[in-house]
């Protein structure tokens, strides 16, 4: 059964361009969610609009419509897990001291020691120390090796940071 693709819909496919920085432990998260989708919510969602579908007018029948709903949510999902896995270029940890995707860098700030790993923009989570190679700090300390000092600016003022440990 084919699908109609909206507007919005059209549009957002071609809104993520470029290549995905992403590590193999992300790659393979992204794959586990593919194979999940096509082996087991997908199929459940053909059954539930197979079924619903039998229950009359299309128009008046909330459930078909609903999952219809959920049904092109999923192709949506798999669409885009998929062109994102075309996209995807796996960080490789170098053997080079200077700072690139998939290093984990120790800075002193402060006084005060914090590591963080530099990932690309889909796997970044600041909270757990994991930053985009894009964002202020990220892109400051690419390139920079041992004993390298970088000022960022924050709305506090500007703050510096000394690599101490690149690995």
């Amino acid at each position: 059964m084919r699908l109609p693709i909206r507007k919005s819909e059209r549009l957002k496919i071609h809104q993520d361009e470029g290549p995905l920085h992403i590590t193999p432990v992300g790659l393979q998260k992204i794959k586990d969610e593919l194979a999940d989708i096509k082996s087991r919510q997908l199929p459940q969602a053909i059954e539930d609009v197979k079924r619903t579908a039998e229950f009359g007018d299309f128009s008046e029948n909330a459930e078909y419509q609903e999952a219809k709903g959920r049904m092109r949510r999923l192709h949506n999902r798999v669409m885009k897990l998929e062109e994102q896995i075309k996209r995807s270029v796996l960080i490789e940890k170098s053997q080079v001291q200077t700072v690139q995707l998939g290093s984990t860098v120790v800075v002193e700030v402060e006084k005060n020691k914090k590591t963080f790993e530099i990932v690309g923009q889909h796997e970044a989570n600041p909270v757990h120390g994991r930053i985009s190679n894009v964002s202020p700090l990220g892109s400051a300390l690419m390139n920079k090796t041992v004993g390298d000092a970088v000022t960022v600016k924050t709305l506090q003022g500007d703050v510096i940071y000394t690599i101490s440990k690149i690995s």
